[in-house]
């Protein structure tokens, strides 16, 4: 399977009155085209600044970022991007929201094309009778879904998502999970996703990767093989049981809140 993401020793630091703040060392990550990847770590680990270098709106001291062969050196109309934080307009209705990424990305293309493409998309995340009401007319997962319909309108090759259910209740999150499955079926894309949330990243993702401690480093990579749309049950497998224990596991050490025991940590060269 090609790789449509690669990071490639990437190092990186913010300048701070002390000094720079090193926040990636060397970091390798490979995502497949098609698949989803979640990425895991201790908070401020850097995993948001991975998402802004892959879409290039920031660029490492050292290493390279590729999507799909070529090297990214700009800001990409290719990526879509969803955060915790819907970030809708509320001058505009839902359905302007949504088409607002199209404005950019395809300004020839005739408005009514436009509408279509986001009516389709509002009616497939069960948002079809709201194109005509304002942000603050909706709850906070609808704000969500519309959301992700604005982040993938344009057909990106890749969904990247910084969170964009940590704010929910936790029945919300769960129906947005399995939304996100609907979605990858009808819409195919390759995913990043960021998370705190294990569960989540279980039952989402092919590959969970977690990071080390800042500056962080590719810790442990999860092959998670469950092909096409999973059930919310799958949870609560004891495969599913076993996955979150191992991912607990890893992230304690990256706290360093637990000894890194023989053979419980890969090499970053094992990682990949």
């Amino acid at each position: 399977m090609t790789n449509l993401i690669e990071i490639k020793g990437v190092t990186h630091a913010y300048p701070t009155a002390d000094g720079p703040l090193p926040v990636l060392d060397d970091l390798n990550i490979s995502i497949p085209e098609g698949s989803f990847c979640a990425v895991v770590g201790p908070s401020g680990c850097g995993k948001s600044t991975l998402t802004r270098l892959i879409a290039g709106l920031m660029f490492p001291d050292k290493g390279e970022v590729w999507l799909h062969g070529e090297r990214v050196r700009s800001p990409r109309s290719t990526v879509g991007m969803a955060f915790q934080n819907p970030v809708l307009l509320e001058w505009r209705t839902i359905l302007q929201n949504v088409m607002l990424p199209l404005e950019i990305v395809a300004p020839r293309m005739p408005r009514a094309q436009k509408e279509d493409r986001a009516r389709s998309l509002l009616a497939l995340v069960g948002l079809e009778g709201f194109a005509d009401k304002r942000p603050s007319e909706l709850s906070g997962g609808m704000r969500q879904r519309a959301s992700l319909c604005r982040a993938i309108v344009h057909k990106p090759e890749i969904l990247i998502m910084d969170e964009p259910f940590g704010a929910l209740d936790a029945f919300t999150r769960e129906d947005l999970w399995q939304l996100m499955h609907k979605l990858r079926a009808e819409e195919p894309f390759t995913a990043l996703l960021i998370t705190h949330d294990l569960r989540e990243s279980v039952y989402l993702a092919d590959q969970v990767i977690v990071l080390s401690g800042r500056p962080a480093r590719t810790q442990y990579r999860l092959d998670i093989p469950l092909p096409g749309p999973r059930p919310l049950s799958m949870i609560y497998t004891p495969q599913a049981v076993e996955w979150l224990a191992i991912l607990r596991d890893q992230i304690e050490i990256a706290q360093g809140r637990a000894p890194v025991r023989s053979g419980a940590v890969q090499s970053q060269e094992a990682a990949q």
